[in-house]
């Protein structure tokens, strides 16, 4: 594959990654209402590693080598098990506008992180368009927040799920220099799920009781929103920086607005829309790069060529 088609890939393994994280949101509402934070968890996580393992024997994808295992293990627990678990639990504690709002720091905790322990620059198109983002992120919570009370454990749950993802994808950008991206998602999915395992008792009772559409919702929250985009976020990590790839998930407040007012027919304010093309406006912004500048000619009376420089 020549430089010219994995440049375009890249982008467009992030764009199915958003897309697909955008309508988990969606599912999770739906998912949410017969299983409990840990056990919708442990489904969605358990459902997304027996996808992936059975491409992994497809594909005779080895075992990842021993130096990515490090960055493997703690983005499993960090992004995959306690992200999820805080996520659904800080969810059910405060209204989907804070949630929203207090979630969307991780992109600037990524670019902190990348920074001081990778090395990732931090140019001003990418800080002006994470800051564009942010307002726009903050526009879509406030005008979903419908006037509801906020609990401070549902804040702190949602803080601590931004956290845990910000320290997640920054331990997971040095093992994709070690291993493939789907070596890296299959095993951390795996070791999230192992460390859901216990709410495995929930999770069995809760399953007797749920109705099949809400199985069905954590099913797909494991096969597509899980495995299949935290895979096309791995491929486009390893390509590009930890910061730029966090500043592309802050498209994914505008897509939830767009979903929800096409599949549940909520229809947006004009202050939710306008959050939603800053949102948009922002990671075009953060992903674009400088012009490169024209050569510089200078030119005497005596020369009828100009000299370049």
């Amino acid at each position: 594959m020549n430089a010219r088609h994995t440049h375009l890939l890249a982008p467009a393994a992030a764009a199915v990654t958003v897309v697909l994280w955008a309508s988990a949101f969606v599912s999770i509402r739906s998912a949410g209402d017969a299983y409990s934070p840990g056990a919708l968890a442990l489904g969605r996580l358990s459902s997304g590693a027996l996808a992936l393992g059975v491409i992994c024997l497809v594909r005779r994808e080895g075992l990842p080598p021993r130096a990515a295992w490090r960055g493997i293990a703690i983005s499993g627990v960090l992004w995959f098990g306690f992200y999820m678990v805080a996520l659904n639990w800080g969810e059910q504690q405060v209204d989907a506008g804070t949630a929203a709002l207090v979630v969307n720091i991780g992109p600037i905790l990524i670019a902190l992180l990348g920074a001081r322990l990778l090395g990732d620059p931090m140019p001003p198109r990418l800080l002006a368009g994470m800051a564009v983002s942010f307002a726009g992120a903050a526009a879509v919570g406030l005008s979903m927040s419908g006037g509801g009370g906020s609990s401070v454990l549902g804040v702190v749950l949602c803080l601590l799920a931004a956290v845990g993802y910000a320290g997640g994808v920054v331990a997971q950008k040095p093992a994709l220099a070690k291993a493939s991206a789907l070596q890296v998602t299959t095993f951390g999915c795996l070791v999230g799920a192992v460390a859901c395992l216990p709410f495995a008792g929930q999770l069995v009772g809760e399953a007797a009781d749920a109705p099949v559409s809400a199985t069905l919702n954590m099913v797909y929250l494991g096969v597509f929103p899980t495995a299949l985009a935290f895979t096309t976020w791995a491929y486009a990590l390893a390509r590009t920086t930890a910061s730029r790839m966090g500043a592309t998930t802050y498209a994914v407040p505008a897509l939830v607005v767009l979903m929800s007012w096409l599949t549940l027919g909520e229809v947006p304010g004009l202050m939710t829309l306008g959050g939603g093309v800053l949102c948009l406006a922002g990671v075009a912004v953060s992903r674009s790069r400088p012009r490169a500048q024209a050569p510089e000619t200078l030119t005497s009376p005596s020369d009828p060529e100009p000299v370049r420089k």
